[in-house]
C-alpha cells in the first residue's frame, strides 16, 4: 500500500489555472467518491482551498493514475496541467500533510483556517465512505501534530490570514482606512475575518452583501454594517472605495462592463478590488480600466512574504516539531506493520501448545477444573516467556526500520513479515483471532478425555 499526495498549490500554479480545478463545497463529496472509484485507490480525500487542490490517497501501487484523474475530471489537457502538479509518496506524503495541517505550507504561515479546511475535507470523505483505518490514523496524527505546533510555538500568536493580509493591502493602498467605504461581497469565513480586521482598522461605512441575505444580516450586525440586497449589488458597489470579494461563484461576478459603469458614477474617482475568491470573482480585464485597480489572491503573496519574514524563528521551531511528529508517526506505523508477523508467531506457538496438550491427554487422568486451569496457565506462561525475545526483536527491527534484521528474525522463526487481510484484522485486535476459543475447546477436550478415560493417539 502506497500513500500518495497529488496536487497543485499557490507555489506551483497561478490562480488562472487553480480556479479551473477548484472544487466547491457542494461538489466535494461527489468528486471524492469519483476519486475513490479510480482503479487502485483504496482510501482517499480531497483538500480544496483558495490556495491548493490536493488528492490524498492510499493506493495499491505506484502505477495508480491520480494525475490522470485531475486531467479527466476537469477536462484539462495534460500539457496544461502536468507541469504544475507535484507528487509526494509515503514518508514525504506524511510530512507534506503534517506541514499543510500546521499551516507551514500556507501562503500566510501560521494562519489558522487551513486546519479547519483539512478537517472539513476529512469529514466529507468520512461521510462519503472513502476513508478507513489507514487515512483515519494518518489524519488524526496530523491534527494532533498541528495542535501541538499551535500550543508549543508562537507561530499562531497573532491573528493572521488571507483576509487580514487583504485588509493590510487595502490599508497600504490608502494609507488609512479611516472614513473609507468598504464593500464586503460574500459572507463566508474569509469575509467574516476581513470584517473584523476592517473594524479594527477604523473603516468608515461597511456594506455587506451575500446571496443568502440572513448570513449578510448576521455579519452586518456584528460590525455595525449595512446590508445590501444581492440584487442591488451593482448599484451599491459604485459607492465603495474598496471592494473585498470572496464568494463561491463559479464565474466572475464583476466584469469589465460593470467597471465602466462604476467609473461613470464615481466620476473617475479610483476604486480598488481585492479578490480573495477562487475561482476569481473579478474579471482581470477590469484592471485595465483607468481608475480601477484589481488585486487577486496571488497578488497578496508579497504582503504575505513580510509576515513570513517576521515569523522565521517560529516557523523554524514548528518545522523541527513537525519533523519529530512525522518520525514518531512512522515509528508507530512500522510497529503496526510488523504486528501481523507477531500474530503469526503467536498463532504458531499456540497451535504447538494445543497439539502437545492433546498428545498427553491420556496420561493426565481425571483432573479437576482447577488442575486443568493450572495446566492452561502454566503452558501459556511458558509459551509467552519463550516468545518474548523474538517478539521484542521484531518490534525493535520495525522501530529502527531495519528491514534486513526484520527479515532475518522472520526467517529464523518461520513467519512472514507480510500482512494478509485476516492477520491485519487480528493484529488490530491485539491477539490471535480464535486463540481464546481454541484454548477453551482444548480445556473442554482435556476434561472430557479425563472423565471418559478416552485415549488419543
Amino acid at each position: 500500500m502506497t500513500l500518495t499526495v497529488v496536487g497543485v498549490n499557490y507555489k506551483t500554479a497561478p490562480i488562472a489555472l487553480r480556479e479551473k480545478i477548484a472544487i466547491g463545497r457542494e461538489e466535494l463529496a461527489e468528486t471524492t467518491r469519483a476519486l475513490a472509484a479510480v482503479e487502485g485507490v483504496t482510501e482517499c480525500m480531497i483538500v480544496s482551498t483558495c490556495n491548493r487542490v490536493e488528492l490524498l490517497a492510499a493506493v495499491e501501487s505506484q502505477e495508480t493514475d491520480l494525475t490522470g484523474f485531475l486531467h479527466r475530471h476537469f477536462g484539462l489537457e495534460r500539457a496544461l496541467l502536468e507541469p504544475h502538479i507535484y507528487e509526494r509518496r509515503d514518508q514525504d506524503a506524511v510530512r507534506h500533510l503534517f506541514r499543510v495541517a500546521a499551516s507551514l505550507d500556507s501562503m500566510v504561515v501560521g494562519e489558522p483556517q487551513i486546519l479547519g479546511q483539512v478537517k472539513e475535507a476529512f469529514a466529507v470523505a468520512r461521510a462519503a465512505g472513502t476513508v478507513a483505518g489507514q487515512l483515519e490514523h494518518l489524519l488524526q496524527s496530523a491534527f494532533a501534530a498541528a495542535k501541538k505546533v499551535r500550543t508549543e510555538t508562537e507561530i499562531g500568536s497573532s491573528s493572521v490570514s488571507i483576509a487580514s493580509v487583504a485588509v493590510d493591502m487595502a490599508k497600504k493602498i490608502f494609507g488609512s482606512l479611516q472614513g473609507r467605504t468598504v464593500f464586503l461581497v460574500g459572507a463566508g469565513k474569509m469575509s467574516e475575518l476581513a470584517a473584523r480586521q476592517l473594524v479594527q482598522q477604523g473603516a468608515g461605512t461597511i456594506f455587506v452583501s451575500n446571496r443568502t441575505q440572513d448570513r449578510a444580516r448576521r455579519m452586518a450586525e456584528q460590525i455595525s454594517g449595512r446590508v445590501i440586497p444581492y440584487e442591488q449589488l451593482y448599484e451599491a458597489a459604485s459607492e465603495a472605495d474598496i471592494v473585498i470579494s470572496s464568494t463561491g461563484a463559479p464565474h466572475p461576478i464583476f466584469r469589465r462592463e460593470h467597471g465602466q459603469a462604476f467609473m461613470q458614477r464615481r466620476r473617475n474617482r479610483p476604486m480598488f478590488f481585492i479578490d480573495i475568491a477562487v475561482p476569481r470573482d473579478v474579471d482581470p480585464a477590469m484592471g485595465k480600466l483607468e481608475g480601477i485597480f484589481v488585486y487577486d489572491i496571488d497578488d497578496l503573496q508579497a504582503v504575505a512574504a513580510a509576515h513570513l519574514a517576521e515569523r522565521t524563528r517560529e516557523a523554524s521551531d514548528a518545522e523541527t516539531l513537525i519533523a519529530g511528529e512525522v518520525e514518531r508517526f512512522h515509528q508507530r506505523q512500522r510497529t503496526v506493520n510488523v504486528a501481523p508477523a507477531i500474530v503469526a508467531l503467536q498463532r504458531q506457538a499456540e497451535e504447538i501448545r494445543q497439539a502437545e496438550l492433546r498428545r498427553v491427554q491420556a496420561r493426565l487422568g481425571g483432573l479437576s477444573a482447577e488442575q486443568i486451569a493450572t495446566i492452561e496457565a502454566l503452558t501459556r506462561g511458558l509459551v509467552n516467556k519463550f516468545l518474548h525475545p523474538p517478539m521484542q526483536a521484531l518490534k525493535q527491527a520495525a522501530r529502527e526500520g531495519d528491514q534486513v534484521k526484520l527479515d532475518a528474525v522472520c526467517e529464523e522463526w518461520s513467519v512472514s513479515a507480510g500482512a494478509g487481510p485476516e492477520l491485519v484484522r487480528e493484529a488490530a485486535a491485539g491477539a490471535p483471532a480464535g486463540a481464546e476459543k481454541r484454548a477453551g475447546e482444548n480445556a473442554e477436550s482435556v476434561r472430557v478425555s479425563a472423565a471418559s478415560g478416552e485415549t488419543r493417539r
